[in-house]
């Protein structure tokens, strides 16, 4: 996270500066290399689409997804990131028995490196004779799991030993700790989150418009289904403010009809108020601004100030022409007298609104849109009200006497100057009284000013709520599958609710969590807030057991680059981590006793059940067993270990190396493993190591 008066892109360039300098000291196995977006991951998607099949699996529509979709939406101009949820990447699965391997006196080090050197890609060149070259090509990568499965581990005697003799090979995922749903049905979400300098319309926009030359590239049997567009509650909110826009303008010009009661002074008015448009436009395109809800309300105020030098530069004209002088001569006269109080009226409005543009932080980039807005508004209205009004007077002014309109008119001002200075003498007898009042009046506004909640932004509800799921520790991935479930089938019966995208794994860090992705009904339809469907569905939620569901209204303004389970997030932090470990836990409970603070929770979650396994390095070292064929024992069985790269026409997919189902569940499965000895023998890993349950570290 960067201060905002830094450029993003020297940002980005000293942050891959800062990933090449740590690429010495990271580990030479990683499955993929450390990369980065230029994109805020606490930003709100733009548009989220669900990829569902009838006949395809979860893998294939992430596949197709990843392959395609990914790659063409992530060139779209103002598209930051297309993240896929929901489902992994297929892979080759070996699943092996640890007892067919010892049997077959073999490593699963042997069996992984058999597997490795049946794909031994490199160039093997070319022949190049006299006449022509021809290069030669090699079959030197399997591709499917029937290649894996004719995989010869060990060949002696006239005999072979293959893979699939102690292994099962299929075509799998890459990490089966991954799900997604949506609408109850097996599917992938993508996420669509744009640039910070790209506008949210225009680029939803050119998505949708690729989607049908998408859907072409995609299998049949694939649907796309556009489960939220940002862009909705924009247009209709752009759409409220320029009614509102529009209103302002017929009311202003409305009272200026009904005070001047003339059809021209009327006109020489209004016609200000396009014309200081226009030019305001001007001035926001060279400052790189938008028409959005700010710079439309800033509009909308400032109608009412850029007729105020037209009128007051008529009533010199029309004061002028009424004691004789001809309409040329006295528009000329009118705007001079004037124009010095024009310039300072407009001046002390600009300065009104200046220090706005000095606002720092997040609010401050909000304002000063505003505020320049406004000022650029002010400052062509007086150009035009010292230019083109008394052209307008001179040409087409004329004095007549008062209408019968003007007259009823100006008897109602004269009755209400009547009522008015008889209330100011009464007040001025009373001055005593006026200054109690005075008082009272400020004393009251500090008061309420005390009084009235505060907030940083108001909140919003753009028909997208975020759901986050956690559980303990120490579940299973198939019982917080369906925890996850239950809750996304609670918050889809609720009528509010219009889709529900749910996901667990997908690269999240640990098992017990997951996401859920929740798009309301239109606000005519529902008829409650975004506020109060999540108060609804709270204690709902509540009653599952074992399940903690924290759910939050996405804002147009989220300050920060974190995603939070709540409305507001903040950060303890200390150079002593025992410190820092032990304090965190007294800040949360603290924090829940303030009144109406819910759902509080923290990233720093209770250290769930782990096997501690310790080695006998003696009786190793007895028996020439190495602490690597220790570490490679394990990872080879228990961590789906990637072990072979597969490069396909539009994508890389790995060879996933892991012990069969049900033999990696207990610490009793240790007794399965084999490690290599001294002389080639197989030594049970159970009786080098001893093991004992205890919690994880935090």
């Amino acid at each position: 996270q960067f201060e905002l008066s830094r450029k993003v892109d020297k940002a980005a360039q000293d942050v891959q500066a800062a990933i090449n300098a740590a690429m010495a000291d990271l580990p030479s196995d990683m499955p993929s290399l450390p990369r980065f977006r230029k994109a805020n991951p606490a930003a709100q998607p733009i548009l989220v689409l669900a990829l569902t099949s009838r006949t395809a699996t979860n893998s294939a529509i992430y596949d197709a997804a990843d392959s395609v979709l990914v790659q063409r939406l992530s060139q779209v101009d103002g598209v930051a990131d297309v993240t896929v949820s929901g489902a992994e990447q297929p892979a080759i699965r070996i699943e092996f028995d640890p007892a067919a391997i010892a049997q077959a006196g073999l490593t699963l080090e042997q069996v992984r490196l058999a597997v490795v050197n049946a794909n031994a890609l490199g160039p093997v060149g070319a022949f190049d004779s006299d006449r022509q070259s021809e290069v030669i090509a090699l079959n030197a990568q399997l591709t499917s799991a029937e290649d894996y499965r004719q995989i010869v581990i060990r060949a002696a005697n006239g005999t072979s030993l293959r893979l699939t003799d102690i292994a099962r090979v299929y075509e799998g995922v890459r990490n089966t700790l991954s799900a997604g749903s949506y609408d109850g049905k097996p599917a992938v979400i993508l996420s669509i989150t744009r640039a910070a300098n790209a506008n949210v319309v225009e680029t939803v926009a050119r998505v949708r418009a690729l989607l049908p030359e998408l859907k072409r590239w995609l299998p049949a049997d694939i649907d796309i289904a556009v489960m939220s567009d940002r862009t909705g509650t924009i247009r209709a909110s752009l759409e409220d403010m320029q009614f509102t826009l529009v209103l302002s303008i017929v009311l202003v010009m409305g009272v200026v009809l009904a005070f001047f009661g003339r059809t021209v002074p009327t006109l020489a008015a209004g016609v200000t108020i396009p014309l200081a448009f226009a030019g305001t436009f001007i001035g926001m395109w060279a400052m790189g601004f938008s028409l959005n809800n700010l710079s439309l309300m800033a509009l909308a105020i400032s109608v009412g100030f850029v007729v105020d030098d037209a009128i007051v530069v008529i009533e010199s004209v029309i004061e002028r022409i009424e004691r004789g002088d001809t309409p040329v001569r006295a528009a000329i006269d009118g705007a001079g007298a004037i124009a010095f109080t024009v310039i300072a009226i407009s001046l002390s409005l600009v300065a009104a609104f200046m220090p706005l543009f000095f606002i720092g932080g997040i609010v401050g980039k909000f304002f000063q849109e505003f505020a320049v807005t406004v000022a650029f508004a002010i400052l062509v209205s007086t150009l035009i009200a010292l230019s083109v009004t008394p052209m307008l007077c001179g040409r087409y002014l004329v004095h007549r006497p008062p209408s019968r309109f003007e007259a009823i008119i100006n008897g109602g001002l004269g009755a209400v100057v009547k009522r008015y200075a008889a209330s100011l003498h009464w007040a001025l007898r009373h001055i005593w009284l006026m200054i109690a009042l005075t008082l009272g009046t400020i004393g009251l506004t500090v008061y309420l000013f005390t009084a009235i909640p505060k907030g940083f932004f108001p909140q919003d509800d753009n028909g997208l709520l975020f759901g986050w799921t956690e559980a303990a520790p120490d579940v299973s991935f198939e019982v917080m599958r369906q925890l996850q479930e239950r809750a996304a089938a609670i918050v889809m019966a609720d009528p509010a609710v219009a889709h529900v995208g749910s996901f667990m794994g997908s690269g999240m860090s640990t098992v017990n969590n997951g996401r859920m992705l929740i798009a309301l009904k239109p606000l005519s339809e529902r008829k409650v807030s975004a506020q109060r469907v999540i108060g609804r569905l709270r204690p709902q939620l509540g009653r599952i057991a074992g399940l903690s569901v924290f759910l939050v209204a996405t804002q147009d303004v989220r300050v920060g680059g974190r995603q939070g389970k709540s409305d507001y997030q903040f950060t303890l932090w200390s150079a002593d981590l025992a410190a820092l470990r032990g304090v965190a836990p007294r800040v949360i409970q603290r924090i829940r006793q303030v009144p109406n603070v819910t759902d509080v929770s923290t990233d720093q979650e209770e250290g769930g059940l782990q096997y501690d396994i310790r080695i006998d390095r003696d009786a190793a070292a007895r028996l020439g067993v190495t602490m690597v064929s220790i570490g490679a024992a394990l990872n080879n069985a228990f961590s789906q270990r990637q072990i072979v790269t597969l490069y396909g026409e539009r994508n890389q997919y790995r060879a996933v190396l892991a012990v069969a189902k049900g033999d990696g569940s207990d610490i009793v499965d240790l007794q399965r493993l084999y490690v290599p000895a001294a002389g080639g023998k197989q030594v049970p890993l159970a009786s080098l190591v001893t093991s004992s349950r205890s919690l994880a570290p935090l």
